[in-house]
C-alpha cells in the first residue's frame, strides 16, 4: 500500500483488505477528508492483484458511520453541497464498479450517508446492535450520496419511501427483514465472517466474480431482454479465458482450480 491514510486504517488478512473508517470522536462521521481517503483505498485496490476483495467497517464498537459531519455540512452553499454530494456519488459508483466483491460490516450505527455507504457494498452484514436510517429530512434536506435511489433498488420503493420520509432508524432484524442487510451476527464475529467470504470470493475465477457483479448491477436498469442478451455475450465472453478452460478441467479432473486472472 502506498498511500498514507489519517481517517482510515487499512488491514490486510489473506486476499481480504479491511479499510475502517477510524474518527472515533465523531462516531466515524462522513467529510471531505473521509471521501477523499476512501477513493484513494478503493482505487488502490483495484490496482492491486494480491487484493481479493475490501470489508468496509467503522472504527470502535458503536459505529459503522453515524452520517455526514452536519458541522461541516451547516456552512455549505448550494454549489458546495452539489460538489460534496457528487464526491459522495462518485465513491458509490466506484464501489460498485469495482471488479472485486466489497462487503460492509456494520457495526452500530450506520445513518445518513453511513446507510449509503453500506449500500454501495456489495453485501451488506450487519453486528446485532445495528441501526440504520435516513434521517436526512429532520435537517431538511435528502440523502445526497444515493441513498433515495440505492435505497430504492435494494428494498423497494414503499420502504424506501417510509425510511427517507420519516427519517426513521430500524434495527439489524429489520433490515435483514426487508432486505437491506445480508447477515446479522454478533459483533465480535462480523469482521472475521465478512472476511472469511471475501476468502472464499477470491479463490474463485476473478474474470467471472468480475463479470456476474456487472452484471447483476447494470443489468438492474435494464428491461429483462436487454439484459439477458447482455448476459448471454459475457457468458460467451469468459470462454476466451484460460480461466474457463482452467476451471472446467480442474472440476473434471476433481482438482482445485489454479485462477489466473486471464
Amino acid at each position: 500500500m502506498s498511500a498514507a491514510f489519517t481517517c482510515l486504517k487499512i488491514e490486510d488478512r489473506g486476499a481480504a483488505r479491511v479499510v475502517t473508517i477510524d474518527r472515533p470522536e465523531v462516531l466515524n462521521a462522513i467529510n471531505a477528508a473521509v471521501i477523499a481517503e476512501l477513493t484513494g483505498a478503493v482505487e488502490e485496490a483495484a490496482g492491486d492483484p494480491t487484493v481479493g476483495g475490501l470489508v468496509i467497517t467503522g472504527g470502535g464498537s458503536k459505529s459503522f458511520i453515524a452520517g455526514a459531519d452536519i458541522a461541516a455540512m451547516s456552512t455549505m452553499s448550494p454549489e458546495e453541497a452539489r460538489t460534496f454530494a457528487g464526491r459522495g456519488h462518485a465513491l458509490g459508483e466506484m464501489l460498485s464498479a469495482l471488479a472485486k466483491p466489497v462487503i460492509a460490516a456494520v457495526n452500530g450505527f450506520a445513518l445518513g450517508g453511513g446507510c449509503e455507504l453500506a449500500l454501495a457494498c456489495d453485501f451488506v452484514y450487519a453486528s446485532e446492535n445495528a441501526r440504520f436510517g435516513q434521517p436526512e429530512v429532520k435537517l431538511g434536506v435528502i440523502p445526497g450520496f444515493g441513498g433515495t435511489q440505492r435505497l430504492l433498488r435494494r428494498v423497494g420503493a414503499a420502504m424506501a419511501l417510509e425510511l427517507c420520509m420519516r427519517g426513521n432508524i430500524i434495527d439489524a432484524a429489520e433490515a435483514l427483514r426487508i432486505g437491506l442487510c445480508n447477515r446479522v451476527l454478533p459483533q465480535a464475529e462480523l469482521v472475521d465472517a465478512a472476511v472469511a467470504v471475501i476468502v472464499e470470493i477470491a479463490a474463485h475465477g476473478p474474470l467471472a466474480v468480475a463479470s456476474a457483479k456487472e452484471m447483476i448491477h447494470r443489468g438492474a436498469d435494464l428491461p429483462l431482454p436487454d439484459a439477458n442478451i447482455r448476459e448471454i455475450e459475457a457468458f460467451a465472453g469468459l470462454f476466451t479465458t484460460s480461466d474457463q478452460r482452467e476451471g472446467m478441467a480442474a472440476f473434471l479432473g476433481k482438482r482445485r482450480a489454479a485462477f489466473k486472472g486471464a
